[in-house]
């Protein structure tokens, strides 16, 4: 098996985990990072706002955890990994259960440092604590899979990214490429 269409795939992977941004309820600059990186509006202005509301809003504990995630989400899309990989990794350590920082960080992973195993723990994780496009970890974790031998483990995630995400042509794309067949 070919690894350049996993590959292919997890890039795919960046822009759709990147939308599962973290919500954030109140109003002002933290509202604002969260729209910007929901519209996948990455910019120096979108990336300011969102240093503003860290350094300058009094954020209740849950938006100060979103607003680093989506403030990574900003960074991924500007290609600053190293920055976003440490948003990810701080809104982590605020919250260990904080789903959509393991699902962006999976994703940065895999793209940019190939670490399948590391991406995998990582889309588990995001599915164990709940995030709200489990249709990307379970594609992410297909992808990692399929990296790791595991064609039975990723043609069932691509399915279920699949039946989550009907719409989604990126799933039923990788089913595509499998099949399987009766032994004996």
């Amino acid at each position: 098996m070919r690894l350049f269409p996993c590959l292919a795939a997890a890039a795919v992977l960046i822009p759709g985990a990147a939308s599962a941004s973290s919500l954030v309820i109140g109003s002002g600059l933290a509202r604002m990072c969260y729209e910007a990186a929901d519209a996948e509006r990455a910019s120096p202005a979108a990336l300011d706002t969102c240093n503003r509301a860290i350094a300058d809003e009094p954020l209740s504990f849950a938006d100060e955890v979103a607003t680093y995630v989506n403030r990574g989400i900003i960074r991924a899309r500007m290609d600053d990994w190293p920055g976003a990989l440490a948003d990810y990794d701080h809104a982590i350590r605020l919250d260990p259960k904080q789903p959509e920082a393991y699902l962006n960080k999976g994703a940065l992973v895999l793209k940019t440092q190939h670490d399948w195993r590391l991406a995998r723990d990582l889309f588990d994780a995001a599915l164990q604590y709940r995030t709200r496009r489990p249709e990307f970890a379970y594609f992410g974790r297909a992808i990692t899979n399929e990296l790791a031998g595991d064609f039975a483990g990723a043609l069932a995630d691509y399915q279920k990214a699949s039946e989550l995400a009907p719409n989604w042509a990126e799933p039923k794309k990788e089913l595509t490429r499998f099949s399987v067949r009766k032994r004996g």
